[in-house]
């Protein structure tokens, strides 16, 4: 049996309700490699699991040495290497190409993660030269010359909105960094110019020669100064022009192979960047997908890894949308909705509960605050409006603070 080598951090449900389930489909034998096995063990000791990988290895999965090495040990040769996570895209990519598989170009997903080398990147391109600078401790913010306020400020290898701070003037940056620096001393801070403008995102898949555009999000975002996803809506947004100038700028820089969740904001001269996610649309959104495009979207990317050409992407011309609710106030969950699905004709509602009463919730302000999402896709826009504003009002949480 063909055997898929699969990258993970910690258990996320992309991987174990989409990824897993499309191999077993596959008739791939699953060899996880992490970095948190006990923490797999753990998730996959409890009944009911949709696919199971056939075995977890404990490896530095961060380390593309040691990936490589693990695998030279656990089998002659895979069919595939592969990873969802954000993290260890590089490393995938690195031992897909020692071992000559398809993947992804290692320059390209190093890039995608460290966000001031894809700034630098796009400057050197010509396709953007938004103002950016890292700094590391207070000296080196204290010395910064220059910064243009409002200004943006993140982790440079950070993900889900974690510690990304709209900042007015030099004190809101200055609290900024330093909340980051007592968590985390010497953590590498992007601050880069802010760009005003409706987000929205575009979602590609290519097998290295060809690449498709699967559609796109209009993201809501929370009131600043932070930048919390509330609600994606999927549709035709864009004209062709501005579709073709997002696919055009991020086939400059490298991307082809894969999945690819690209953020852009659109601005009266275009779209501009925001950033490069090398790696499947996450926080659910890619369960959504699967549903409103009708196709079998986590089988589809791993066909790609292992090798097979990216064909004609059907897609059912659908709309939808997901909505998320962060908790307003950290404490104890007393009471949550109960997940459900519902299927009626062409519309389909779905409610996942992604905190249970009995947990305590801390305000991150970031998608780690997300108590639960709903989502729903439909033929039309009014029927999915109406079914969204039906789903949310039964909606409810008690916190104890």
């Amino acid at each position: 049996m063909p055997t898929l080598i699969l990258l993970a951090h910690v258990p996320t449900d992309a991987v174990n309700e989409g990824f897993l389930p499309a191999a077993r489909r596959l008739g791939l034998e699953v060899t996880l490699l992490t970095d948190q096995a006990e923490a797999h063990h753990r998730h996959f000791a409890a009944a009911d699991r949709p696919a199971y990988p056939d075995k977890i290895v404990e490896c530095d999965v961060f380390n593309p040495v040691a990936v490589i090495n693990e695998i030279s040990r656990c089998t002659e040769r895979p069919a595939a290497i592969f990873s969802n996570s954000d993290h260890l895209q590089t490393s995938a990519a690195l031992a897909a190409d020692y071992f000559g598989l398809p993947g992804k170009d290692w320059k390209t997903t190093y890039r995608a993660k460290n966000k001031a080398a894809m700034r630098c990147h796009l400057r050197d391109l010509g396709i953007d030269t938004l103002w950016h600078a890292v700094v590391t401790d207070e000296d080196g913010l204290a010395a910064l010359c220059g910064v243009p306020f409002p200004c943006v400020a993140k982790p440079r290898e950070g993900v889900g909105s974690q510690l990304v701070r709209f900042c007015e003037e030099k004190a809101a940056l200055v609290a900024h960094c330093r909340q980051v620096w007592r968590a985390d001393p010497g953590r590498a801070v992007l601050i880069e110019d802010y760009m005003a403008g409706e987000l929205y995102t575009l979602e590609t898949l290519g097998d290295g020669k060809d690449i498709a555009v699967l559609g796109g999000f209009h993201v809501a975002l929370s009131p600043p100064p932070d930048f919390v996803e509330i609600e994606g809506r999927w549709g035709s947004w864009l004209t062709a022009e501005q579709k073709d100038a997002v696919l055009g700028q991020i086939q400059a820089v490298g991307v082809g192979f894969g999945s690819c969740h690209t953020e852009f904001v659109m601005t009266p001269k275009g779209p501009r960047i925001v950033e490069i996610n090398y790696r499947t649309v996450g926080d659910h959104m890619e369960f959504m997908l699967e549903h409103t495009l009708d196709m079998a979207l986590f089988e589809k990317i791993l066909r790609l890894h292992l090798g097979e050409p990216l064909g004609q992407c059907s897609l059912a011309a659908r709309v939808a949308a997901i909505r998320y609710f962060p908790a307003d106030e950290a404490g104890e969950i007393v009471s949550a909705p109960e997940a459900f699905l519902r299927t009626h004709g062409g519309l389909r509602v779905e409610y996942r509960s992604l905190r249970r009463p009995g947990e305590r919730v801390a305000i991150t302000h970031s998608n780690k605050d997300y108590l639960g999402v709903l989502s729903a896709s439909a033929p039309d826009r009014a029927t999915l409006d109406a079914a969204m504003a039906e789903a949310r009002a039964a909606l409810s949480w008690e916190i104890r603070p």
